[in-house]
């Protein structure tokens, strides 16, 4: 799963014309479900036509063809879940709380009754052959990691982890806890179960290196 806040694939131009009789918002949230259950190349005009609840010619209109609207619908979708991401990840006082939110975080957004399971950019997106999409995926990722570091370091700072931790591995096994969580959730693992895991997960991370001796609390 990768999410991240800056907006880096440009808005659609507004169109001009005839007032929208929908509303914009919630069609695009259908498209994210249909783009999700059918993935990408599963996807046709049709299918965003009856999911979203807008004729043709406004889809044409205001969302632009099915590249240009899965390109919208990807900026909107990881714009809500990095906040939300970010969270359970910063909100929390201690560091193991934050890695753990942040893990229990990526399971419920995985297991989101209502919605197919999985994350949208982390099981769907990566199978799109586009230049701009796997850039997009790969700022993403980027800006994940960075504030997974930014919380290991918060941690060092106040003492919570030795200086010597390594910040960039264990940002890294973060990751692909979340990845691996997202994508058990795909095949069927229950909520309960994955998020027990993503407990024992972060006792993981945080193990001290080889050698050292954890700092007092």
């Amino acid at each position: 799963m990768q999410w991240i806040s800056n907006q880096m694939i440009q808005n659609t131009a507004r169109p001009r014309g005839r007032p929208r009789n929908f509303d914009e918002g919630e069609a695009l949230e259908k498209a994210t479900q249909v783009f999700w259950s059918k993935g990408y190349d599963g996807v046709t005009i049709d299918d965003l036509v009856a999911g979203m609840g807008v004729g043709r010619p406004s889809l044409y209109s205001f969302f632009g063809d099915k590249r240009t609207l899965f390109l919208r619908v990807l900026r909107v979708y990881a714009e809500r879940k990095s906040t939300l991401a970010a969270q359970a990840l910063l909100s929390p006082p201690t560091l193991r709380d934050s890695i753990v939110g942040f893990l229990r975080y990526a399971v419920e957004s995985a297991t989101e009754k209502g919605s197919a399971p999985g994350c949208l950019l982390g099981c769907v997106a990566p199978l799109v052959n586009d230049a701009e999409v796997r850039k997009f995926l790969q700022k993403a990722g980027a800006a994940t990691t960075a504030l997974v570091e930014r919380r290991f370091q918060d941690g060092i700072n106040a003492g919570e982890i030795p200086s010597d931790f390594p910040v960039t591995a264990r940002t890294s096994q973060v990751m692909d806890f979340v990845r691996g969580l997202s994508m058990r959730a795909v095949i069927g693992a229950p909520r309960k179960t994955l998020l027990k895991d993503a407990e024992e997960a972060a006792d993981l991370v945080l193990l001290p290196r080889c050698g050292t001796v954890a700092p007092d609390h």
